[in-house]
């Protein structure tokens, strides 16, 4: 039996990958994995026994905020929950005796979406925000303390999705209900549905490895196709045309919160393929499928 805790109560991954386990452990009819999750909210933490864990998934963090909002406390926050924190406890799991840390980082450690457009094994982590810039140096302190006894995997995490999800995925369902015609930009997204990544997560505890990691869907696909799958779900007819995709392409160069938002929902970030083969085959669920599940509420 394996013996997993994770950090944080409260996150998408973490509550998903808890039920994923419990579902796993009840097909098979016995307790292949133990899961514990505890809040790293005030310190209570620092005095549970690590020591009774194999691995220990690190998903404590503050996701992606309005840095032109943000006052110099809540950056020094930031870089104090998902920076130090996570330093803290990967030190403290080494120290009593734990086999493996599973540390959660981000794409973004590559800079914004569409600068890189493709990420292969030889770019270069440039973050711009930061988000990223607090995983990467998370990552770079971390990985340090990796050794023969002490496992350390990092995964840079695409685009996370599911029912339920409160990431950039929202952001584009919504805007797919509004736009009958569809630019026909080529751009491509990572991203991975969030039962893809349980998969993954569960065979590399098994695994007890350590390493980079960068798993997504074994399909990259367009924006173009992700809205027009959404519209699809949604009922919806859908028509294409290029003739917007020259003022979509100038307002993503705007500053300031427009250009941010095109951006976020135009521009594309990938992985090339290669990358993102490891471990086994842990893309369970196709993409026409898994947006399915996540409009229509219902995973696995």
């Amino acid at each position: 039996m394996k013996r997993v805790l994770i950090t944080g109560t409260n996150s998408f991954i973490g509550k998903n990958l808890v039920e994923y386990l419990e579902k796993y452990n009840a097909r098979l009819r016995e307790k292949a994995y133990q899961v514990t999750c505890i809040s790293q909210k005030n310190d209570d933490w620092i005095g549970l026994n690590f020591s009774d864990y194999d691995t220990i998934l690190d998903v404590t963090g503050i996701s992606h905020v309005d840095e032109r909002k943000l006052s110099a406390k809540q950056e020094e926050d930031y870089y104090e929950v998902n920076c130090k924190l996570a330093c803290k406890t990967a030190e403290k799991a080494k120290q009593e005796g734990v086999k493996q840390f599973i540390f959660l980082s981000s794409i973004l450690v590559y800079g914004e979406p569409g600068k890189p457009a493709m990420i292969t094994r030889d770019t270069i982590a440039s973050p711009v925000n930061i988000y990223g810039k607090s995983k990467l140096i998370a990552e770079e302190k971390i990985k340090v303390l990796s050794d023969g006894q002490f496992q350390v995997a990092i995964i840079r995490l695409p685009l996370v999705y599911g029912p339920g999800t409160e990431s950039g995925y929202k952001l584009l369902s919504r805007w797919s209900g509004k736009l009958p015609i569809i630019p026909t930009i080529p751009v491509k997204k990572s991203m991975i549905y969030i039962e893809n990544l349980c998969e993954f997560l569960r065979l590399l505890i098994e695994a007890e490895e350590g390493g980079l990691y960068f798993p997504q869907n074994a399909t990259v696909v367009s924006v173009m196709r992700m809205l027009e799958e959404m519209r699809k779900v949604q009922g919806k007819k859908t028509y294409k045309c290029g003739i917007f995709n020259p003022g979509i392409k100038l307002l993503a160069k705007m500053p300031g919160k427009c250009g941010k938002l095109i951006r976020k929902v135009f521009a594309g970030q990938a992985y090339e393929a290669g990358m993102s083969v490891a471990l086994g085959d842990y893309q369970l669920v196709d993409f026409p499928e898994s947006i399915q599940r996540t409009e229509g509420k219902k995973v696995w």
